[in-house]
């Protein structure tokens, strides 16, 4: 009983000190909460206002956020004007400071 609860505690012990040590990696460029929520508004207003336009390619579009409010979209789009159309949403959207695109045509989606 004693071996079991210290293997418990033992493992729960190395599960949080390596989220904690993850979470740190993650969030290296955040330098303050206040940087994070910001970077989680604009990615959040772009995908909502991506999702408002109904193109079924703009879903596999993928949005991340930097600490200077540069946006970073990948994924896949149907056509060219569908790109063209997730860079404009993101650029005209309040916070941005600038758009790094590596989206990729893909007719077939």
């Amino acid at each position: 009983m004693k071996l079991t609860l210290a293997m418990s505690a033992f493992t729960a012990a190395a599960v949080l000190t390596t989220g904690i040590v993850l979470a740190d990696d993650v969030d290296a460029d955040r330098s303050h909460p206040k940087a994070f929520v910001k970077d989680s508004a604009i990615t959040t207003k772009i995908k909502s206002k991506l999702a408002a336009e109904h193109i079924t390619s703009l879903g596999h579009i993928h949005v991340d956020t930097d600490a200077d409010g540069v946006v970073w979209l990948s994924g896949s789009a149907r056509s060219q004007s569908d790109v063209n159309k997730a860079e404009s949403i993101a650029r005209d959207t309040d916070g941005v400071k600038g758009v790094k695109s590596t989206i990729k045509v893909n007719p077939d989606l």
